[in-house]
Formats: structure tokens, C-alpha cells, sequence
């Protein structure tokens, strides 16, 4: 019997807050490595990043490095009364709060609101992913909402553990376009 997307979205969750932080930070640390090696994070002068929350990979140190180099970082700011996101350009971290369930937003006073079409690159966020590309977020659909209209390149970071042979997939859901994981990259959705 194959299973749903919360059975799914449940198990792998479960494996993740499982990894010891010493392997969690490893793991975090190898992922972004192989991120800065590739040509597409090299050569973006405007990434889009989610703030992570453990078991996510850390995506404060992509950051880091990002404004290191830089690159326009903007971080994504859910509005839940339309169920949609809008990215706002952060420069410090201290512009940040804790909204809902300890998510960290931009604060729209301290921020400015980002076009969507400047983002050459953005992270989005998943629990598990399949090898061509589609993915189970945490369950609000405000990834797969934004990505109908965004038309730049998206990567998803990921251990080999939320790697799973197939998902199930729904008509909305749409594909990223490489993955790369603490063994890697690879290139997945059909979406170019």
C-alpha cells in the first residue's frame, strides 16, 4: 500500500529530528558546501531563502555566506488570510521575528518588499523530494502557490534521507529544478 503525503511527510520528519546535531550540523554544513560549488548559487546576485528551522537544513549559514558575497538575499513572509508569501530583502538578521509556530519572517517595517522576478535563485524548502524533482513541503501550499508564477531557478537543499523513489503527486504540484543533497547536486524538474 503506498503511502499518503502526511504519512510520508510524518515518517521522514520523524527520521530528521532523529539525526544527532552533530550530524545534523555535518550533514547542514556538507549541503551548503556543495551549494556554493555550484555555478548557478556562483553566479545569482539575488537569492531566495527560507529562514530554516531544525530539522530543516541551515540555511543561516547560506545566508552568511550569501551576504558575504554580495549577493540580495530575500526571505519569505506568509500572509495567511490570502494562504499566499511575499519575499522581502533581508541585509540583517535582526530584522527577523517570531511569528506562528516559531517561524522567523521579515519585519515589514524593517524590510523592503522584494519583485519576485528579481530572484534568480530560490531555495525552497521540502521534507522529501523524489528523484525527479517534486517534493512535500510541511502542508500550507504557499511554495507550491508562489512557484505557478515564478519563472527563475529553483534548488531545494536536502539530506540523502528525504530522498524517496517516487511520491504522490497532485495536479498543483510543480517540480524543482536540482536538488542537491550532502552527496551532490542534481538536475530533476522538467520546468526549465
Amino acid at each position: 500500500m503506498t503511502e499518503s503525503k502526511q504519512e510520508i511527510r510524518s515518517r521522514v520528519l520523524a527520521e530528521l529530528r532523529s539525526i544527532p546535531k552533530p550530524a545534523y550540523e555535518q550533514l547542514s554544513y556538507e549541503i551548503a558546501r556543495n551549494l556554493y560549488n555550484h555555478p548557478l548559487f556562483q553566479k545569482a546576485s539575488h537569492v531566495g531563502v527560507t529562514i530554516s528551522r531544525f530539522p530543516e537544513v541551515d540555511t543561516y549559514q547560506i545566508i552568511r555566506a550569501a551576504w558575504a558575497q554580495g549577493k540580495k538575499v530575500s526571505v519569505p513572509k506568509c500572509l495567511p488570510k490570502t494562504r499566499t508569501m511575499e519575499f522581502r530583502i533581508l541585509e540583517r538578521f535582526d530584522q527577523l521575528e517570531s511569528v506562528y509556530s516559531g517561524l522567523y519572517e521579515p519585519m515589514e517595517a524593517e524590510t523592503k518588499l522584494t519583485d519576485a522576478n528579481e530572484i534568480e535563485l530560490l531555495l525552497v524548502p521540502g521534507v522529501a523530494y523524489s528523484k525527479d524533482g517534486y517534493r512535500i513541503g510541511f502542508g500550507g501550499g504557499y511554495y507550491d502557490r508562489f512557484l505557478k508564477s515564478f519563472h527563475g531557478t529553483t534548488i531545494s537543499l536536502a539530506m540523502e534521507s528525504q530522498l524517496e523513489k517516487s511520491l504522490p503527486i497532485e495536479s498543483h504540484d510543480i517540480p524543482v529544478q536540482h536538488i542537491i543533497t550532502n552527496n551532490g547536486s542534481m538536475v530533476v524538474g522538467a520546468n526549465d
